[in-house]
């Protein structure tokens, strides 16, 4: 063993993977390389280590908290540069630390610029340097225009590619059609790189809403019905099967009715992978309050019976892994006052509630923490290509850890909240699971509430 400086972390509940329950063990790691070098079967004393002990906060006992690989989210808005206000590096990844996030994946757009050329990658990474708390990567955006700046975004460094196939919103991140999809696929072909869809198609088949209410969420569930998705994951699969050898993926499964088809498209082979997110997991439409605008999202939160299949088919594996959807904006722009469901941004703040707001309702299921940590690190790592790397407690991988206590409880409030605009409808919920501290490549990043870094240590991966 190197007499080099060592971070020690011993837990009567190490969690390597999810092939293995928890565990007692102890995690040694060389703090030079931020790598872990070795993993004990057995706890282990300050003593043992003698002087490659340099520092008190270098040994950490956990005890009987567990100690998890860190939560890889590949599926983050950030939205710096040009929507800054909105959510920015800073403020995100100290949510995430918050959250035992130590990966998360920013997508392309609500950027100005969006990531959608080489240029404009780059405009955001010069945005993120030095202000990112943990590990950044980044995905490329397929729009209508920008077929030629695909095969140059993978030799950059993308993680995947994101498009919409209905409007997503802002201007600068057109939807495609069926036709400009085949021809990004043409490209993705010879490449590793996975294609993802927001999988919502309008095939003019969905009734208007009028002389409905506004301020009932019946109303915006009226508009954004099963079927959307239904069309898109259809064409997707067939497009898919055209194609055998681009990796596809759908992002924020929320309809069930999806669910068959998907399994069938999975049994005949086709390379499919889908998520769905903590909200999908934990709301259902039943209980949305008249006018709570911090419930809309899209593909919208549905029906309680709807939840129940999600879940059956994320613990049968139908579903692949869960991802927040982080997508803030500015409070002005939810309507909260007017509680106009129509008129409202549609999106989600929940970066730091993704292992708490999951556990909760798992631990309900029968589920176990090592489901979890296959849902949302070890699955996830693996999806972006960090396999290995990330997403496991293992020698080699980087010494990305969350020590976290299942069965403790608290509140979400306002004042514990790390991310930009304080705006979720988890507020005010209480959940199961308590992040304690959280370690980027051996470097303690949050602990007891706080972070504790004053420099951003985290790195973009690319």
């Amino acid at each position: 063993m190197s007499a080099a400086p060592r971070l020690v972390i011993t837990s009567n509940r190490v969690l390597r993977s999810p092939a293995a329950p928890a565990a007692p063990g102890t995690i040694i790691v060389d703090k030079a390389t931020g790598k872990i070098v070795e993993v004990l079967d057995t706890v282990k004393t300050r003593q043992d280590f003698g002087e490659q002990i340099a520092h008190q906060e270098d040994f950490v006992e956990a005890g009987d908290n567990v100690v998890m690989p860190g939560v890889v989210d590949a599926h983050v808005h950030i939205n710096e540069p040009g929507r800054t206000h909105w959510e920015g590096f800073a403020t995100a990844t100290k949510a995430a630390a918050a959250g035992g996030v130590t990966t998360l994946i920013d997508m392309p757009l609500n950027s100005i610029p969006p990531t959608t050329t080489v240029e404009n990658l780059h405009v955001k990474t010069d945005a993120a340097r030095g202000q990112t708390y943990v590990d950044v990567g980044f995905y490329g955006g397929v729009i209508p225009t920008n077929v030629n700046d695909l095969i140059p975004l993978v030799k950059e460094g993308v993680k995947g590619f994101k498009c919409f196939m209905i409007e997503s919103g802002v201007d600068e991140f057109p939807c495609v059609n069926e036709e400009e999809i085949a021809a990004a696929m043409e490209k993705f072909q010879e490449t590793d790189s996975v294609f993802m869809f927001h999988a919502e198609q309008d095939c003019g088949d969905i009734p208007k809403p009028e002389g409905m209410d506004p301020k009932a969420y019946n109303t915006f569930l009226h508009q954004r019905p099963q079927l959307l998705e239904t069309n898109a994951i259809r064409t997707i699969i067939k497009l898919a099967k055209q194609y055998p050898k681009v990796r596809c993926h759908i992002v924020h499964l929320s309809a069930a009715d999806a669910l068959p088809m998907i399994r069938q498209a999975k049994a005949d082979g086709v390379r499919l992978t889908v998520e769905t997110c903590p909200h999908y997991l934990s709301l259902n439409s039943e209980i949305v309050p008249e006018g709570a605008t911090e419930y809309k999202c899209c593909p919208p939160i549905r029906e309680d019976e709807n939840r129940e299949k999600l879940w059956e088919a994320l613990k049968e594996g139908t579903i692949d892994y869960v991802v927040s959807d982080h997508s803030p904006c500015v409070v002005e722009l939810k309507l909260m006052e007017a509680g106009d469901f129509v008129g409202a941004w549609g999106g989600i703040g929940g970066l730091q509630f993704g292992i708490p707001v999951v556990w909760t309702e798992a631990r309900r299921r029968g589920c176990t923490i090592q489901d979890l940590t296959k849902w949302q690190s070890f699955n996830t790592a693996r999806q972006v290509g960090l396999g290995g790397i990330k997403g496991s407690i293992a020698v080699g991988a980087d010494a990305d850890f969350v020590i976290w206590n299942p069965e403790e409880t608290f509140v979400i409030t306002k004042e514990i909240i790390e991310f930009k605009n304080k705006v979720t409808p988890y507020m005010g919920r209480t959940l199961h699971g308590v992040v304690k501290e959280t370690f980027v490549r051996g470097q303690k990043v949050w602990t007891q509430g706080k972070i504790t870094s004053e420099v951003a240590l985290g790195k973009l991966l690319l």
